[in-house]
């Protein structure tokens, strides 16, 4: 009779640290006491879809012009209207969690992806460490990695925009 009130408060135990790992969004815990060990893991949570949305305004691409710098002023603005379009076509990937930003899965290893890289949606970008778990972060759009907002070991909020994407 003992023994079954023991597996009964153990699965009470179990289910409360389900609970906790879904509270806080953890994907993996591992929990050592003497002789015991648990290690749980869950699905992890698909970060949200990240999307471009362009935005246009009226006075975008416009840029003073100087009467004796006419055409310098024209090809400036040319340009840059260029430039901010590129820019607005870029797809943000975003921090899903509040953590510990990581560009290489070790000190020794490779980055996962640099300047000019190109990505699928199932590449691993990065790793963000939350509550000692390591959380691997995938791009979730094809492209080429046109900028590295974050350095490796920076702490990162929800929503930060990580790595901008020129898309496919």
């Amino acid at each position: 009779m003992a023994e079954k009130e023991d597996k009964d408060s153990d699965l009470k135990k179990i289910k409360q640290l389900i609970e906790i790992m879904k509270d806080n969004e953890l994907v993996e815990v591992e929990i050592k006491h003497g002789d015991d060990k648990i290690f749980l893991k869950r699905s992890q949570p698909q970060p949200p879809t990240v999307t471009a949305v362009p935005i246009v305004g009226p006075n975008a691409t416009t840029a003073p012009v100087q009467a004796n710098a006419a055409e310098t002023s024209q090809d400036e603005a040319k340009s840059s209207g260029a430039d901010v379009q590129a820019e607005h076509d870029l797809v943000e990937i975003k921090s899903p969690i509040v953590g510990t930003f990581y560009s290489t899965l070790s000190p020794d290893s490779e980055s996962f992806v640099e300047v000019g890289s190109h990505v699928s949606p199932q590449a691993v970008v990065c790793i963000i460490e939350a509550m000692k778990v390591m959380n691997e972060i995938k791009a979730e759009t094809s492209g080429t990695i046109a900028e590295i907002l974050v350095k490796n070991g920076q702490a990162v909020e929800y929503g930060q925009v990580l790595f901008k994407v020129k898309p496919d």
